[in-house]
This record gives C-alpha cells, structure tokens and sequence, in this order.
C-alpha cells in the first residue's frame, strides 16, 4: 500500500478509541493495532476493525511472537497471526527485537537478547520461519532496554543491522526507544542511526518516556504514557532531513488521553514532516 505524504502519520488504535473512530472517522493517515488484541474472530473487537479498516490503512504490530526465545514457534499463535493478516490486508506486520517466553511460559515484558553470533542466528531463523509462514516480509522493531549482558559480542545497533541483512526483514525505528536506551546505556543516538540501513526502514514509532529515580541513580522507562519528548522529535527532524519521509506512527499506550490530545500530536508530526521532508515522494511500507 502506498501512502502519500499526507497520510503518513498513524497513531495507535487502543481499546479506548475504537467507537470514537469507528463512528467519526477523524482526519488520520493510518492506524496500529496491537495484533494478539484482534486474534478473535468473533469478538466485537474484530468486527470493529473490519469496520475500521474499509476506511483507514492499518498495520499489525505483534507483541507476542517471542521471535528471541529458546522456545520454538507458537504455531497456534502464528495461525492466528496469519488469519488476521490474510483477512486485514495491512500495510505492515511487525514484532521486536527481544524474548518473552520459556519453556512455554510467557513473561508481560519484552526482554532484550543476549547480542552474540548464537542468538542472531537464532533470531534470524525464526524471523524467516515467520515470513514464511505470512508469506510476506516482517518488520523488527529496536527495544528499549535496562539492562546489557556481560558476554554481548556486539553493541544493539550492529546486531539489529545484521538481523535485517541476513533475514531480509524490514526495521521498525523507535527513535523514543533509541533516545531512551542510549541515556540508560551511554551511547549516543547518531551512532546507532548511522549503523543502520536507512533503506530497510519502514515505518517510525514516536512517544513519551518516564524518568524514574532509583537508589543506583536515574533511569529512563519507555513508558507510551506522555507526549514525545523535544529531543525525540529533533531525532525525527534530523531523521527526514537526512533520509526523507517514512510512515510514521504516534503511539500512546499508557494514561492515554482524548482522542483530540492524541491527534494533536499527529499533527505535529504531519507539520514537522512537511517542514523537513517537502518533496512529495511515496513510501512504500
């Protein structure tokens, strides 16, 4: 699906919303959902998103596939993953670049890998068995994360690189996650942007973050709860003007306001896009 410049801005689709925009159709680009949230057939939550997507794109942003764990595919999980997909047609499908499951028991978070040889073998395996399976290419989406392992062989950025290179993946671009991560890890976002291909970016998440105060010192939590920080939306700034428009989504997962506060900033975003990437050039997700 091809977007114009005009609708590449989407926000997140949450439960709070769904009849304000089922019945009011807002001036929007597109729409995330999260997909295990629709995996029902029958629900109400379906038929509303039926309803929906006859009338917005929609792209279909996984929680729970898990892609970085021990444990093999959810085979169960990915039949319906693939049902909605065949049945929505969405501009996009994607997941993270972590683990949350073992042994078959899942975990509410998205816990980061382990950067070495081993797990980028294994995740990109599972990334392929997963395009396989859709018959269609993914996008992986940067975490943001607390903590780093000790025996990494590599810094985050070069792993998801060669995650998209030998998979052929698409990226979903964080750049909330990357501002978040490069202060609780001291790196520094331009580095990890560099390393990179710009081409294999698909789509781009802006949102808020908290600051939390521990005993150890601050940390940053990637929250979804708060507008998008200045420096985040100086990220996105300098990301169109280096390599141009790219579907860009406002997610708001916490605390989340009126619908109005949220198309705000939508807004916002379709402004600063036209400031710094004027050219009216397509994006293919």
């Amino acid at each position: 699906m091809r977007l114009a410049d005009t609708q590449l801005v989407g926000v997140g689709l949450r439960a709070p919303h769904l009849t304000e925009i089922s019945d009011q159709q807002p001036a929007i680009g597109w729409l995330e959902i999260h997909s295990e949230n629709y995996f029902n057939p029958t629900s109400p939550a379906r038929q509303q998103l039926r309803q929906i997507a006859e009338h917005y794109p929609i792209s279909c942003h996984g929680i729970g596939l898990s892609l970085g764990s021990a444990d093999p595919l959810d085979r169960a999980h990915l039949s319906q993953l693939k049902q909605l997909v065949d049945e929505i047609n969405p501009m996009a499908v994607s997941d993270h670049l972590s683990w949350s499951s073992i042994n078959g028991q899942f975990f509410n978070d998205l816990l980061p890998l382990p950067y070495t040889e081993p797990a980028l073998r294994h995740f990109c395996d599972k990334v392929g068995q997963v395009q396989d399976a859709l018959g269609r290419q993914i996008l992986i989406e940067n975490p943001s994360s607390y903590l780093q392992f000790t025996h990494a062989e590599m810094p985050e950025w070069e792993f998801l690189h060669q995650v998209q290179q030998r998979s052929g993946c698409g990226l979903l671009l964080d750049l909330n996650n990357i501002y978040v991560s490069g202060f609780n890890h001291n790196f520094d976002c331009q580095t990890y942007l560099a390393a990179l291909d710009a081409a294999a970016v698909k789509e781009i998440h802006l949102a808020g973050f908290t600051v939390k105060q521990l005993e150890a010192g601050e940390i940053w939590i990637d929250t979804h709860s708060k507008p998008v920080s200045e420096p985040v939306w100086q990220l996105y700034r300098d990301w169109l003007r280096q390599h141009g428009p790219v579907p860009t989504l406002i997610e708001w997962d916490q605390d989340i306001p009126a619908l109005p506060v949220l198309l705000a900033e939508a807004d916002k975003a379709r402004e600063i896009l036209r400031q710094e990437a004027p050219y009216g050039r397509f994006v293919t997700p």
